[in-house]
């Protein structure tokens, strides 16, 4: 199965780089009180249980028709005393710049920073249905005997491999899917065909070579 190559748009871009921004201003304020992993887990749920899980929130969240107010009030109502204050902070600031439609951008870019801290290494991994804890623990152990690092686990669904797992590690992929393995067997059978055809054409071009010696002997034997 080949993977599409994938381009940011200029809107990618943007995003990307205001998510830097406040999520550097976020880790710090977070690091300085020593809440950095409980306020990213914190901002981890937020955008994973909270916005994506709820679209007409995430709009809201984002919409320039909502007032600032409005959105401080939804912020204090669902998430005050539920988190930490270092976050609170964090998203009224966001609210107070119009820039909470990009909350996922900073959770990847808060995400970022700390692993970059603890010298801990992502790995992708996507499977047909979600994976397991006993699994993930398992798969997150092995890649730590690996690659020699802590490793951080980004899961995402993929029905397109029918079971088993792609995980993959900057430029290094490990293949166990259903999908992959299949796509294996075909590459073997199209490298397998193709052989057989080289070697007949190897042979036709053989004999046809064979033929016209024979022939160029014949009529210089008649000549």
């Amino acid at each position: 199965m080949s993977e599409a190559t994938e381009y940011p748009t200029v809107l990618d871009i943007g995003a990307e780089q205001l998510g830097k921004t406040y999520a550097r201003a976020l880790m710090a304020a977070a690091d300085n009180q020593g809440v950095a992993d409980e306020v990213l887990g914190q901002l981890g749920e937020i955008v994973d249980d909270g916005l994506s899980a709820n679209p007409r929130l995430a709009a809201a969240l984002a919409s320039p028709r909502v007032s600032e107010s409005e959105k401080n009030a939804v912020v204090d109502r669902l998430f005050a005393g539920h988190i930490h204050p270092v976050l609170t902070n964090a998203l009224k600031v966001m609210n107070a710049h119009g820039r909470l439609g990009y909350l996922s951008a900073v959770r990847d870019a808060a995400a970022d920073i700390r692993d970059e801290q603890l010298g801990r290494v992502v790995a992708e991994i996507r499977t047909a249905v979600p994976i397991t804890d006993d699994l993930r623990e398992d798969v997150l152990r092995r890649l730590g005997e690996t690659l020699g690092r802590h490793v951080r686990l980004k899961e995402r669904i993929d029905t397109d491999l029918i079971g088993g797992m792609v995980v993959r590690v900057g430029d290094t992929v490990f293949d166990s899917s259903v999908a992959g393995r299949l796509a294996k067997v075909r590459q073997k059978v199209h490298d397998g065909f193709s052989q057989q055809l080289l070697r007949r054409a190897e042979a036709f071009v053989a004999a046809d070579v064979g033929l016209s010696d024979d022939t160029q002997s014949s009529d210089a034997a008649a000549q």
